[in-house]
């Protein structure tokens, strides 16, 4: 399996949060793009994210949206 380079690679709704997993730039514009101009990451969301549960982007936007009542 290759590892995903997070401040280059291309992103989708499908890419999976891998125990690599970084908040990087890259991530950023992803998720400011599903998400919107005010998307922030936060402590607890970062936790989330790298909690080690199975997840896609896709779904770290949705929960975005979810915790943000946006969705």
């Amino acid at each position: 399996m290759t590892t995903l380079d997070w401040h280059s690679s291309p992103l989708t709704r499908q890419t999976p949060v891998t125990a690599d997993y970084r908040n990087t730039q890259n991530v950023r514009r992803f998720l400011t793009r599903e998400c919107g101009e005010d998307f922030r990451f936060d402590r607890p969301f970062m936790a989330w994210i790298k909690d080690g549960k199975p997840k896609t982007l896709g779904d770290v936007a949705d929960e975005w949206l979810r915790r943000n009542g946006r969705a």
